[in-house]
C-alpha cells in the first residue's frame, strides 16, 4: 500500500511538472533576440526560457539623440494564468496581469498602472510586435515595437 502511495504522488507530481511546462511553452514563439532598427534609434530585446515556470528578457535601446534605456523583463507561471512584470531601468518591478492568451499572441494588463496599462506580444509572420497602451494626461497614447529576429 505504500508503495501504492508514492507512485501515485510520483505520478502527480511528474504531471503538475509536466503541466507547468507544457503552460508556459505557449509562449515559446517570444523565445530570441529580436532587434527593432527605426531612423531614430535601435532596440534590441532577447527572450530566454520557456523554463521552470519563466521566460526573461533584457530589453536595450539606443537613440541616435544618445539617450540609452534598459529593461529587465520576466513572465511567470502564476495561479491565475501568466504575469508579466516589467522593470523599467532597473526600478521596483510592476506586474501586469494575463487578460487574453491566444494563438501566438498575449496580452497582459494593470489598470492602476499610470502608463502603460497594457501590454500585447503578438507574432506577425516572422517578426515578432511588441504594444504598449493605455491611457496618460487623459489621452489615450500607444507605442509599438516591429521586431525581426537576429
Amino acid at each position: 500500500m505504500k508503495r501504492a502511495v508514492l507512485a501515485l504522488a510520483a505520478l502527480l507530481f511528474a504531471t503538475a511538472a509536466f503541466a507547468q511546462t507544457a503552460r508556459v511553452a505557449q509562449l515559446d514563439w517570444m523565445t530570441g533576440t529580436w532587434v527593432n532598427t527605426t531612423p531614430e534609434g535601435t532596440t534590441t530585446e532577447t527572450w530566454l526560457g520557456p523554463g521552470n515556470g519563466l521566460m526573461v528578457s533584457a530589453n536595450l535601446a539606443t537613440w541616435k539623440s544618445g539617450r540609452k534605456f534598459f529593461e529587465f523583463l520576466r513572465i511567470a507561471d502564476t495561479a491565475d494564468g501568466f504575469s508579466y512584470y516589467a522593470m523599467p531601468g532597473g526600478k521596483p518591478q510592476t506586474e501586469f496581469k494575463m487578460k487574453m492568451l491566444g494563438d501566438r499572441k498575449v496580452v497582459f494588463e494593470n489598470p492602476q498602472h499610470d502608463f502603460p496599462q497594457r501590454v500585447m506580444y503578438w507574432r506577425d509572420g516572422e517578426a515578432l510586435v511588441a504594444r504598449i497602451e493605455g491611457t496618460k494626461g487623459g489621452k489615450e497614447l500607444g507605442e509599438e515595437w516591429r521586431f525581426e529576429r537576429k
